[in-house]
């Protein structure tokens, strides 16, 4: 194994015209320098991008990173990234002079001349790399730079010798290069690559890190601005590993284990504290207390106020309503009582004794007392005066007045119910006046416990009363519910049709009845004063059957609240508690914490660099890394089983996507479940996966077997760029 000289960079502060210049062209980093040296003089990202200046408009070409103070006067949201590379072959030429120009003016190697580069350029490439691809780039270089002389290079060939030098792999081995976009298997025998027997698959770093930052980015979509390539790419660098088994790898952190814990990884973005509130001291919860007693006292005042602003409008009506009765009694002419019904805007005095009743009772309910019965003026003589068709036969009526007797029949059964009903509800009034009586020895006994059974009394009458109206809200305006519509509600449903009382269904069925013998023929109802007349008839008559009665419970509730008001000073009602609720301040949101802010790494540490062996994951249809080994191997059937096995005995992993961690374990659990059983196998990583290329193409460069190699100008000059079809690439590397 010959010497490695490595010389160092104080050696070469003036270069001479003939010392080459040594390229890495990576898919992720553009590496430069001079031949000899150990390491690069310039390296940055491969990519170039466009912005657009704020103010002028002006377009600039910025190469690699670009610097965070570049947004300040240029707009670099419109551009994006481009690369020179498709995969890991160079087609975009132009990116490329812009990275090449960047890469020599860094180095210092343009002469005075416009560009012109006056050193041989070694410059690194993929195994069985396009003749196009090649042509094109000798040609940029000839024309535009005026190198001397070029040679091309494998750049896993170039880190597998290197290497070999330092005594990490043998003479006859395999070279898996794990790039950033392609992952080649290179078969090397006697020190020489074998392109007959490369292998490539494509996915390489660049797909772990993009799959990283894509699952990142759906479970944190609220970090989503945080989580961008580079971030990605650092977290993929400092905390990914390979799972050694990813089937039982998987299986830990789905049992939530202590070992799972163990080994996720927290990633905390900023997140500035809120300021903590201080505990409102007891001068300001008693000021509070204050003021919420004052906005309760307040809310009691005005319910008392619009109580007895109803009270005293119902008292109004109720003085007009007698004013008008009255009026009526001393009215001797029927022609004056007419005048008095047309002035009021009532049709007959049963209509106004009607509402008259009405009115009593309402007020009664908003004073809180008792609802009283009220008796009926006439009796049976009266009755049969008011309604003095019942009792003539039907052959002595005219058709006019059998329907009129009809009528007649209807409205008194109609007020002779009404009368049951009064007296029923009378006799109701008198027990709970009894019960009343009652609960006052209850609670000259026992306050504290009378007033929890008020409470809890109001609260059940208020939800009854909430459910009866929710089931009216709920029901269908076209009278069919939720059933079907003939009051057979299959869906267990209440409709408009069956909450209707008995009055209100006769009251649509008259009416049903006056337009269909009205619309005989030509429709002409409504063109008919009578005919609106009949309308008020039917409708006052039997209108007041839901006004006359009180509902029992919401009259015990105002009774029950009344009784609270007056006994307990803190109650409030419902309505008061609708308005205090309203002015209440929103709900505030939840205080961020910490942990809002965390990216928590767990299942992606090994889910993302799975990808290298199942490139399915992500959807590309390629084999995994250590499928293509086995590969390369079948595609040397020539070669003996015996030198297969050497090969296998000195497989060295290179390239930047091979610093994952665990990344040769698993790779050994791979090849070895295609080879024969208990064949040798042995895999060892490169002394730096990332500069190997580069400083073994600088060793071979410094080299005298390097002027034997190259494609000088006057060779493109004479031969044309197709005489590099026929141009041997560096393989034969140095000794």
């Amino acid at each position: 194994m010959g010497e490695i000289r490595i010389a160092r960079q104080s050696d070469y502060d003036l270069f001479s015209p003939t010392t080459p210049i040594v390229i890495d062209n990576g898919g992720s980093t553009f590496r430069i320098g001079w031949a000899g040296e150990s390491d690069p003089r310039i390296m940055f990202r491969n990519v170039a991008f466009r912005p657009r200046h704020r103010s002028t408009g002006e377009t600039v070409t910025v190469v690699g990173e670009h610097d965070p103070a570049l947004f300040k006067y240029f707009d670099c949201t419109r551009s994006s990234w481009r690369s020179p590379f498709d995969n890991n072959v160079v087609y975009q030429f132009e990116i490329m002079e812009y990275v090449l120009d960047y890469g020599f003016d860094r180095l210092g190697a343009s002469s005075s001349m416009a560009g012109k580069v006056d050193h041989p350029i070694l410059m690194t490439e993929c195994i069985c790399n396009p003749v196009y691809s090649r042509a094109k780039m000798a040609e940029l270089l000839f024309e535009t730079y005026g190198v001397p002389s070029v040679a091309f290079g494998v750049d896993a060939a170039f880190s597998y010798k290197y290497n070999q030098n330092l005594g990490i792999c043998a003479e006859d081995g395999i070279a898996l290069s794990i790039g950033f976009m392609t992952t080649h298997s290179i078969p090397i025998l006697k020190g020489e690559p074998l392109p007959e027997g490369s292998c490539r698959t494509n996915v390489g770093g660049y797909h772990v890190t993009n799959y990283l930052k894509e699952v990142l980015s759906l479970k944190y979509p609220y970090h989503a601005p945080s989580i961008t390539w580079e971030k990605a790419e650092e977290l993929k660098r400092e905390h990914c590993y390979v799972a050694p088994d990813y089937p039982s790898e998987l299986q830990i952190f789905k049992k939530e284990t202590k070992e799972a814990e163990e080994k996720k990884w927290v990633w905390q973005l900023p997140w500035v504290p809120p300021p903590q509130e201080e505990l409102p001291s007891e001068e300001e919860l008693a000021r509070k207390a204050a003021i919420k007693e004052k906005q309760g006292q307040r809310l009691r005042e005005m319910a008392a106020a619009k109580r007895s602003q109803k009270i005293t409008d119902l008292e109004n009506e109720l003085h007009v309503l007698e004013t008008l009765l009255s009026q009526l009694d001393e009215a001797e002419l029927p022609e004056v009582a007419s005048s008095i019904l047309a002035r009021s805007g009532y049709l007959s005095r049963q209509e106004i004794e009607s509402a008259h009743s009405r009115v009593s009772q309402s007020l009664r309910k908003a004073r809180g007392e008792p609802a009283v019965t009220v008796e009926e003026n006439t009796d049976t003589a009266t009755s049969a005066d008011k309604y003095p068709l019942v009792s003539i036969p039907d052959e002595m009526l005219t058709p006019g007045q059998l329907k009129e007797k009809k009528r007649q029949i209807f409205l008194k059964t109609t007020s002779e119910g009404r009368l049951r009903a009064k007296q029923k509800r009378a006799e109701e009034e008198m027990m709970r006046e009894r019960q009343n009586q009652l609960e006052e020895g209850r609670r000259l006994e026992n306050p504290e416990l009378y007033l929890e059974e008020l409470r809890a009394k109001y609260k059940e009458l208020s939800e009854k009363i909430d459910q009866r109206k929710r089931l009216k809200t709920n029901g269908n305006g076209n009278g069919n519910g939720n059933g079907t519509g003939n009051g057979n509600n299959v869906s267990g449903g209440t409709g408009r049709g069956e909450r209707l009382n008995a009055a209100q269904r006769e009251r649509m069925r008259l009416l049903t009845t006056a337009l269909f013998d009205k619309g005989k023929g030509e429709d002409t109802f409504g063109l008919k004063d009578e005919d609106w007349q009949l309308y008020k008839l039917m409708s006052k008559d039997t209108d007041d059957d839901d006004d006359d009665v009180v509902d029992p419970d919401e009259a015990e509730l105002e009774r029950v609240a009344a009784k609270l008001q007056e006994f307990d000073p803190s109650f409030v009602g419902r309505a008061e508690a609708e308005l205090m609720q309203s002015t209440q301040e929103p709900p505030r949101p939840r205080a961020l914490t910490a942990e809002d802010y965390q990216v928590v790494l767990g299942v992606e540490r090994f889910r993302c660099p799975e990808v290298l062996f199942q490139p399915g994951m992500i959807g590309e249809y390629q084999a995994g890394i250590d499928e293509i080994v086995s590969h390369s191997l079948r595609r040397l059937p020539n070669l003996d089983s015996s030198i297969k096995d050497r090969m296998c005995q000195s497989i060295i992993v290179t390239g930047g996507g091979s610093l994952l961690p665990g990344l040769e374990q698993r790779l050994e659990t791979g090849i070895r479940a295609t080879r024969p059983y208990l064949s040798p196998l042995k895999i060892v990583r490169a002394v730096d996966s990332v500069m190997d290329a580069w400083r073994g193409a600088s060793v071979y460069a410094a080299s005298e077997l390097f002027s034997t190699q190259t494609f000088s100008l006057e060779d493109y000059n004479e031969k044309g760029e197709d005489w590099l079809k026929r141009y041997n690439i560096v393989y034969s590397l140095y000794d």
